[in-house]
């Protein structure tokens, strides 16, 4: 019995790539899914090390609270995009858009009194790198992920 090569926009090429995507488009997922789970990852270490209590911070309770979901969103964004999910390229951008800005307001009173806090190696630094990223990929990307998911759709019958 010999398997017939698929031909639709998800079929694989000789390297087991999705043929649809050009490398730059893979790369730019790879980079959102690695560091989306390298965010659950962080966000998991921190609340094993605090429990509920591991954002107690001058931060308010709404953005505690923001911090703590991460531990779901982080990776339900992940596995979207590894699914080539257009919705997840949405979810994305406002995942990192909130918890940039929330970053950043728990952080503003060492940023502005030690400027050089934003060049920590761990800290807000790759952080901000990433944000910036997502910023920059977010709209061709979306674009792409829409575009392969409306090739996608079966067609429908409209006759009769």
């Amino acid at each position: 019995m010999t398997q017939q090569a698929s031909t639709g926009p998800l079929s694989q090429d000789g390297e087991g790539r999705p043929r649809h995507l050009p490398r730059r488009l893979l790369f730019v997922v790879a980079v959102y899914v690695i560091c989306f789970f390298w965010g659950t990852a962080m966000h998991l270490v921190d609340l094993a090390g605090g429990g509920h209590n591991s954002y107690a911070s001058p931060a308010p309770a709404p953005i505690r609270v923001y911090f703590v979901a991460l531990v779901l969103l982080d990776p339900l964004v992940a596995v979207l995009l590894a699914r080539l999910r257009p919705i997840a390229v949405i979810v994305a951008s406002t995942v990192m858009t909130v918890d940039a800005s929330a970053n950043y307001y728990v952080n503003w009173p060492q940023i502005s009194q030690h400027p050089d806090y934003l060049l920590q190696p761990l800290g807000l630094l790759p952080f901000t790198l990433f944000a910036l990223f997502v910023a920059v990929t977010a709209s061709p990307l979306y674009r792409h992920l829409a575009r392969i998911a409306g090739a996608r759709k079966p067609k429908s019958d409209n006759a009769g």
